[in-house]
């Protein structure tokens, strides 16, 4: 089994939106009903970020949630690397007004796109930083105000997105528990079906392109839904097998939080029983990058992870993006 460990998590913490959206209140603005939304997602309740709220202020609560589990400092961070698909700008960084927020002045910061595989592929790339020997800690955060790219009169996509960040906080490993594993892939080939067309260098901001709503999401949802079944399905599998590893030596799984129908696949694709998943989309829906850093949050601290167990966690997003891993409490 590979056990060359780099990065242990000595923190998390979340930060999710006081305001909250109910199927309820969707049915009041599309041609939509909760038990439609319930069967098809298991979705209830997403946070949604007030006016003048941006992903930099999730995202650094979060981190200082996660600081303030480990007992670190920001002056002490030497590395911030942010997952979101919805920056506060186009540039500079999310990650660098992270840092002036918490005053992590000795610290690198950057942002990743890999939608919601974000958290999953900031974990790979935090983690070879620490095999290099340069580094102590490290921020990665997953953080999403999707709320404001949600096409609000699009009934097959408004139900699905909230607002939120999560966030850990990594040291080099003490030998006995850090990530065991991480494994990535994408596929460019099908971007087509989960995007949003408008604001980059294709699609500029015109009145036109606003006028079509180029600027929200846009997804062929059933499309997406058989690839991401199929992609976390493999993730899972092939983390694994290489690592020589079975569904009964994993204590815990969390997915991305994306649908219900698909975290249940993903269990059954790996053998993992339904008391060893773990799922909260039906109190925030779909958080993107945020998903899953937010469920490994409470998972922690509501006692469901213990030191030594084995966490998987799975992913996949718009790109397509896919991933997973394996880390050792």
């Amino acid at each position: 089994m590979k056990h060359e460990l780099g990065a242990k998590i000595v923190g998390t913490g979340r930060a999710v939106p006081e305001n909250t959206l109910t199927n309820e209140d969707l049915e009041k603005m599309v041609d939509t009903s909760d038990e439609w939304i319930r069967e098809r997602t298991g979705m209830k309740v997403r946070h949604i970020a007030e006016p003048g709220v941006d992903t930099s202020d999730l995202a650094t609560r979060a981190a200082e949630n996660a600081m303030a589990a480990a007992g670190v400092t920001a002056t002490e961070i030497d590395v911030i690397i942010l997952a979101t698909i919805t920056a506060d700008v186009q540039f500079p960084s999310t990650a660098c007004y992270v840092q002036q927020k918490i005053g992590a002045v000795n610290a690198a910061a950057f942002d990743i796109a890999a939608a919601c595989s974000g958290f999953i592929y900031g974990l790979q790339l935090a983690n070879s930083m620490f095999l290099s020997g340069k580094y102590k800690n490290i921020l990665v955060i997953g953080a999403e105000v999707l709320s404001r790219i949600t096409d609000y009169t699009d009934r097959n996509t408004c139900v699905l997105f909230g607002d939120g960040a999560g966030a850990v906080l990594l040291q080099p490993t003490d030998g006995q528990s850090g990530i065991i594993d991480t494994y990535i892939k994408s596929d460019g080939r099908l971007s087509h079906l989960l995007i949003m067309p408008g604001g980059g260098t294709r699609n500029p901001a015109t009145y036109e392109t606003i006028d079509q709503r180029m600027n929200y999401i846009k997804m062929e949802g059933r499309e997406v839904f058989k690839s991401a079944v199929t992609a976390m399905g493999d993730a899972a599998t092939h983390i694994l097998k290489e690592n020589g590893l079975t569904g009964k030596d994993i204590q815990l799984l969390i997915t991305h939080q994306a649908n219900n129908r698909i975290i249940e696949a993903t269990a059954r694709r790996v053998k993992i029983s339904k008391d060893k998943v773990y799922s909260n989309v039906e109190h925030y829906g779909n958080t993107s990058a945020a998903s899953i850093p937010i469920a490994l949050d409470e998972a922690i601290r509501d006692g469901r992870l213990k030191r030594g167990d084995k966490c998987m966690l799975v992913a996949f997003g718009g790109g397509f993006t896919w991933g997973s891993a394996i880390v050792q409490m």
